[in-house]
């Protein structure tokens, strides 16, 4: 009391501080009534700086270019020092660059090459950073040499770094290094490893100082500091080498122990180089001399405890950087045996034929001995009964007899002590349900049994376990029911419910269990890992992996596929068609150009078919369709005309469709396009005074979407619009043919040149007020104009015609058709018939005065109405017809005339004639219609001529004689009837 020093709780006040009796290493003893401890050391250092002790300093006399180095000398301190220098005077203070460096260790200041600028005064300026202080030193006078120039010469480097350098982890470590020279010297920094610096490495080459911030394990190395100019170099090196202070990574923690225990306590710390370990007692150093007591690298040994070693403990890890401290407090007990807190069970319950453990754990230190007692009888040991050494009793293999009341006696040297409990003997709990087997399909109800046969004084508690895990009844889909003979049911049973179903019975006394094993057999799981390896433009190959087969071997795939377009997914053409159990790849076909696919696989097996696969990324087909049918021509003047087919939409792979059309004239080299945005376009126009007339051009069509140009179709050929014909057709001549029909020729034009073409020539035939035209195709050089009216005079005229439109008009020509036909149809006509013979006769056509006379007469015949007839011309007003047997003829008959073909007559309709067919020689017999007949023997059967003939019946063969009788004028030998 009264002095300087105080004590304020556990810290130290020192009042007037005094430099040369508080400055020291403190540390603080905590104690109490289980020991004492000591706190880490502190050391305390007082900062002050002192005032130089000399006013003046002589004048430092250089030549121009040379070196100089000014020394501070700074006066008697404590604490970390900064430097400074005044130029003359206040406040011009020297700027550090490339020639001039002050250096922070020793404070001088160094002029790498002195110039006539730099004469004047020098003053040292020395801060304390503690008190914040600062003094300056006497003025140095910098005065230049009058006895010549200093010249060049090599880099001499006078601020240097020591050839090692401690550096502590974490910490900022500056190296300094400036070098005079003329030229001024260049300071440059490396690493000897080759290693390069790091971001954090800052180098200030102007101030010769290199700075690592937060040094690490890997920054540490030798260093080297170069300085050049023209005349040489010169370098210094360092190793800077990292060290790190203790840090524990193992501490000993309290413990409370018996007498004659061992203690091992360990304590192990980190650090470079490696720390060494001291042990405290109670503030102090432990004495290892007695055997019982070991320190050895950190470990403290103390066997046989007693209640002397009862303390406080530290621990001390310290290197040459620093040390640090961590304690524990040991605590040893001794007392008498004690069963208050842990006394024997007052009903154990064992299971006949079992083991059971009766535990005697009183407390007590030091350990003592056991010995147990059955009723009032010294139990003794045997074969089936033991006495362990933690003093517990094990019985082996109990029986009924076993059953009774136990006593545990413990001993030690302050006391003894019991405590007594009764042991119940029970049946054993047997299940006599059979382990087994179960194979099931998905979907089906099944009930695992789980029957016991056990002590009736014993409740029984069923635990049902799935692969080992507990089932939550209720907490599965309501599949599992648990009921209440100890059996659970599982219904509507799944693939996931395959495995291993556990009963655990339990008793006070035992457990025991029972596994049945499941198999749930269903359609396979879905296939994994769908993935398209390769893409065409109508074909994918697919690869993939088996999922879980269902218990049931999978026998094939099915793949589906899906576009934007599609309603769902659809079954796809495969390659192999069928996709067995074991293919895992597969080719699909029949796809969409240019169309997003995705795809997933299906598995079956015996049970049926599982559920898809994942679907596969989008994959796109190659080649978006290209439109069809390019084509065009034709149009406007100065136009090209191109058309296309349009894509389908189902084809157009997304939004943004459109067709790029490009063109080019036959032999260019670049194409010019033009973009047409409705996918429904088939027609785009590109006018240009420039076009030639009918020019060839090349032309193609793309597509488009909003993911970009598809291609083009294939490279046609097509012509600019071209000019109309300039010329008209010559030769214009018209020929009437009857009364409706006139014959027009003329001379045609040059089919084509290099402006247009002729497509054909339209002929216009005037009569009155009406005309009409007539397009030919192709270069034709007449036509015939039919329905036109009789007697009538028609004006024509001609013009050829192309895409372009028609051309001049030839000159006009008139024709008069013929009179008319007779309008009187043939009249009473009559007929009979001679065996195969019909012999027909009507009356004469008379033509009106405005109609052209007759000049003979059409007899058309036929099986029917509706088969095309057969027709007979004829000059005069009768005709004998031969015709077969057994067949009805229809026959009309009309006039012609100049004028054409005039009314024919009603139908007359012949009726079958019947008999055999006889020749008599008449001269109206038409000798030509049977030519076509077969030559055939007289021998032969009736046979079909392949031929067109009258009729369609055979007719029997006559001998060749009896046909030269028949027919003297017109019979040939190859002519038989």
């Amino acid at each position: 009391p009264g002095s300087r020093y105080s004590l304020m709780g556990g810290n130290l006040h020192i009042r007037h501080l005094n430099k040369e009796e508080d400055v020291g290493i403190y540390q603080c003893l905590a104690s109490n009534s289980f020991g004492t401890i000591v706190s880490r050391e502190a050391s305390l250092h007082i900062a002050y700086l002192e005032n130089f002790k000399t006013q003046r300093r002589s004048p430092v006399r250089v030549r121009e270019g040379q070196g100089v180095v000014l020394l501070c000398g700074p006066p008697p301190h404590t604490g970390e020092l900064t430097f400074t220098w005044i130029f003359n005077e206040y406040p011009s203070f020297v700027v550090q660059d490339s020639r001039r460096f002050v250096s922070q260790k020793t404070g001088n200041l160094y002029i790498a090459k002195v110039e006539p600028s730099d004469v004047g005064n020098y003053t040292c300026v020395v801060t304390n950073t503690v008190t914040k202080s600062s003094v300056q030193g006497p003025p140095t006078p910098l005065v230049l040499r009058v006895d010549g120039v200093m010249g060049e010469y090599e880099p001499k480097i006078e601020v240097q770094f020591p050839e090692v350098v401690p550096v502590a982890k974490s910490s900022t470590i500056k190296l300094e290094c400036f070098a005079l020279g003329n030229p001024v010297p260049t300071i440059s920094w490396r690493r000897v490893d080759g290693a390069s610096f790091g971001r954090k490495v800052d180098i200030n080459k102007a101030s010769g100082v290199l700075e690592i911030p937060y040094f690490q394990q890997e920054d540490a190395g030798i260093y080297e500091c170069v300085a050049e100019n023209s005349r040489g170099r010169n370098s210094v090196k360092g190793k800077l080498s990292f060290y790190a202070a203790p840090h524990l990574t193992e501490k000993p923690q309290d413990i409370q122990m018996t007498i004659d225990d061992t203690l091992v306590w360990e304590c192990k710390a980190s650090a470079k180089p490696k720390p060494s370990y001291r042990w405290l007692k109670n503030g102090e150093p432990l004495d290892p001399m007695e055997d019982r007591v070991q320190a050895n690298n950190g470990v403290l040994t103390i066997s046989s405890l007693s209640l002397a070693d009862i303390g406080m403990y530290q621990c001390v890890a310290e290197n040459k950087h620093g040390r640090i401290y961590t304690n524990a407090e040991l605590r040893v007990i001794a007392i008498a045996p004690d069963f208050s807190q842990n006394s024997l069970k007052s009903q154990t319950l064992a299971r006949q034929g079992g083991d059971i453990l009766i535990e005697c754990k009183p407390r007590m230190s030091p350990r003592g001995v056991f010995s147990w007692r059955k009723g009032k009888e010294a139990l003794r040991e045997s074969h089936r009964v033991t006495v362990l050494d933690s003093g517990s009793l094990r019985i082996s293999n109990v029986t009924k007899m076993d059953a009774g009341v136990y006593t545990c006696v413990a001993r030690n040297q302050f006391g003894v002590a019991s405590s007594a409990g009764s042991l119940l003997v029970k049946e054993p709990t047997v299940i006599t349900s059979p382990a087994g087997h179960l194979d099931v399909t998905v979907g089906e109800s099944i009930v695992l049994p789980c029957q016991v046969s056990h002590d009736p004084t014993l409740d029984l508690k069923f635990t049902w376990f799935f692969n080992e895990q507990l089932i939550h009844f209720g907490s599965h889909g309501a599949y599992f029911e648990k009921r209440s003979d100890g059996d659970i049911m599982i219904r509507n049973i799944q693939l996931r419910h395959a495995g291993k179903y556990t009963c655990a019975v339990q008793t006070k006394v035992d457990s025991v269990s029972i596994a049945t094993d499941v198999e749930v057999r269903g359609p396979p799981g879905p296939p994994v890992d769908c993935q398209v390896t390769e893409m065409t433009e109508t074909t994918a190959s697919l690869s993939w992996g088996p999922g879980m087969d269902g218990h049931s071997p999978i026998l094939s795939y099915t793949i589906q596929a899906r576009t934007p377009f599609s309603l769902g997914w659809q079954a796809v053409t495969t390659a192999p068609e069928q996709l067995r159990g074991k293919q895992l790849s597969a080719t699909v076909a029949d796809l969409s150009p240019w169309v997003e696919y995705e795809f997933r696989v299906l598995a079956t097996n015996s049970i049926g078919t599982g559920e898809p696969s994942k679907p596969s990324k989008k994959a796109r087909t190659k080649e978006m369709v290209t439109p069809a049918r390019v084509n065009g021509g034709g149009g406007g003047r100065s136009e090209l005309v191109i058309t296309w087919e349009p894509v389908p939409e189902e084809l157009q792979s997304g939004p943004g469709f459109g067709y790029v059309v490009a063109f080019r004239p036959l032999g260019a080299q670049g194409w010019m396009q033009a973009a047409v945005t409705s996918p429904d376009a088939s027609r785009y126009v590109f006018k240009n005074e420039s076009i030639p007339p009918f020019s060839p051009y090349q032309v193609k069509v793309g597509v488009y979407n909003n993911r970009g140009e598809g291609p083009f179709s294939p490279v046609t050929t097509i012509y600019s619009a071209e000019e109309e014909p300039s010329r008209a057709p010559g030769r214009l001549r018209a020929r009437s043919v009857s009364a409706s029909e006139v014959e027009v020729t003329w001379k045609p034009l040059v089919w084509s040149n290099n402006h247009r073409r002729i497509l054909g020539y339209e002929v216009k035939p005037a009569h009155q007020d009406t005309a009409s035209v007539i397009r030919t195709v192709g270069n034709k050089t007449s036509v015939l104009i039919r329905d036109l009216e009789g007697s009538s005079t028609y004006y024509i005229s001609l013009q050829a015609y192309n895409s372009a439109g028609v051309g001049p008009q030839s000159n006009i020509v008139n024709v008069t058709t013929k009179k008319p036909p007779p309008s009187q149809a043939p009249v009473k006509i009559m007929w009979n018939t001679s065996n195969s013979k019909v012999i027909l006769r009507w009356d004469q056509v008379h033509a009106l005065e405005n109609e052209s006379e007759v000049t003979g007469y059409k007899v058309m015949y036929s099986q029917d109405k509706h088969s095309r007839p057969s027709v007979v011309e004829t000059n005069t007003t009768s005709l004998e017809l031969s015709l077969p047997v057994n067949q009805d003829y229809v026959i009309q008959i009309k006039p012609f005339s100049e004028g054409g073909e005039g009314s024919s007559s009603r139908q007359i309709t012949i009726p079958k004639i019947a008999g055999r067919t006889v020749l008599t020689r008449s001269s109206s017999v038409n000798v030509p219609l049977m030519k076509h007949s077969v030559l055939v023997p007289s021998t032969a059967r009736c046979v079909r001529s392949t031929h067109t003939v009258l009729g369609s019946e055979c007719i029997s063969v006559l001998p060749q004689f009896i046909l030269r009788l028949l027919f003297p004028y017109s019979f040939r030998s190859d002519w038989i009837l």
